[in-house]
């Protein structure tokens, strides 16, 4: 039963992820990293498809080894949280236009203080 909800909840986060590469509000790098430890405690093959990926097997080590996020991806979250805020302060009433502000805010932070790897 607990493998396949980790199956499940694997194979959503990598739809997410799929979803998010076309979506710049979406993060892909995070939901795959969800993605693979899910897969390691459901399916060792997916998570070993994941960790050898050529685009996103060296995030997911980077991340498992240090909790490293590259600099890339950084000022790709930092593009994104700006574009959200964009669109919030274009299209969005007060107070609902603060929202994307306090979460890029609390989360950016969060990011820039991570290890580059």
């Amino acid at each position: 039963m607990k493998r396949h909800f980790y199956l499940a909840c694997g194979w959503l986060s990598l739809a997410l992820g799929a979803i998010g590469a076309f979506l710049p509000l979406l993060p892909t790098v995070p939901f795959v990293i969800l993605a693979a430890f899910c897969f390691a405690r459901s399916s060792p093959r997916l998570e070993a498809w994941l960790v050898n990926h050529p685009h996103f097997g060296h995030h997911i080590l980077a991340w498992r080894e240090k909790g490293a996020i590259s600099r890339k991806g950084k000022i790709a979250a930092t593009a994104a949280f700006a574009f959200s805020i964009l669109l919030a302060l274009l299209f969005s009433p007060w107070p609902w236009m603060m929202v994307p502000i306090v979460v890029a805010a609390v989360t950016g932070s969060w990011i820039w203080t991570r290890p580059e790897g």
